[in-house]
């Protein structure tokens, strides 16, 4: 549950007012223009960036308890792709919050880690560099860790973004069957067109929240126009069917 959040970075506010609240089982759509502060609130939700007010709880009970069941997927382009580091190693990292004292792996997290590597359909994968990777490797090697930290809330940030129409397909086939195995997923997205195909919920914001609800519902043209603006909902569509 989120309730009245606002966030600043320093002077200037980049979110205030929002509040909703959804449970395991959803997808759910962070829609708005560039600037809107989607990548923002998922920070929030992470722990990542400090709030000004508001609160986020998970279980009835801060989220900070519970942090070890978030997993948030930056931005590809925030990511370093150079850097060294294979599969097999970036999913192992899914297990660093569940580590002893003396911070070893035991079987329990071995046996995670081949877990997700079979549920992504990447163990092949494993002893390739993440920079060798495409797109959509990328993004299942990523959700892998996700899994083997076994995170119940998923934080996405654009992960459509720079995808082809068939890693597009098979991440939406992916993201579904992990929000039917109990998972909550949270996603900025920036295609209007595919977001009601994509999530069944959505928040709809432009720095303070216009709306949340079943997608369908919330993604009118009067509200899209009204969160985006004439000239922004103009671009955001050429920049959609111009992919």
């Amino acid at each position: 549950m989120i309730r009245n959040v606002e966030v600043s970075y320093g002077s200037v506010a980049a979110l205030r007012d929002i509040s909703m609240a959804t449970s395991c089982g959803n997808r759910v759509a962070l829609v708005g223009p560039n600037g809107a502060g989607k990548s923002t609130l998922l920070k929030a939700i992470a722990g990542l960036v400090p709030r000004q007010s508001g609160s986020i709880q998970w279980r009835g009970t801060a989220v900070k308890k519970w942090s070890r069941e978030f997993a948030y997927l930056p931005q590809r382009e925030d990511v370093d792709w150079d850097f060294p580091i294979t599969v097999s190693g970036l999913v192992e990292m899914g297990r660093y919050p569940h580590l002893g004292l003396w911070k070893r792996y035991t079987d329990k997290d071995h046996q995670a880690v081949e877990k997700a590597l079979h549920t992504l359909g990447i163990t092949d994968l494993r002893d390739r560099q993440i920079c060798e990777l495409s797109g959509g490797q990328q993004q299942r090697a990523f959700l892998a860790r996700a899994l083997a930290q076994e995170a119940h809330v998923l934080l996405l940030d654009e992960p459509f973004t720079g995808l082809d129409r068939n890693a597009s397909e098979s991440l939406a086939r992916l993201l579904s069957e992990l929000s039917e195995e109990g998972r909550l997923i949270l996603a900025s997205h920036h295609d209007l067109e595919s977001a009601a195909q994509l999530f069944n919920e959505c928040l709809l914001l432009n720095l303070t929240q216009r709306d949340f609800g079943p997608t369908s519902k919330v993604l009118t043209g009067a509200a899209i126009e009204k969160a985006f603006g004439q000239a922004n909902l103009q671009a955001s569509t050429t920049e959609t069917s111009n992919p």
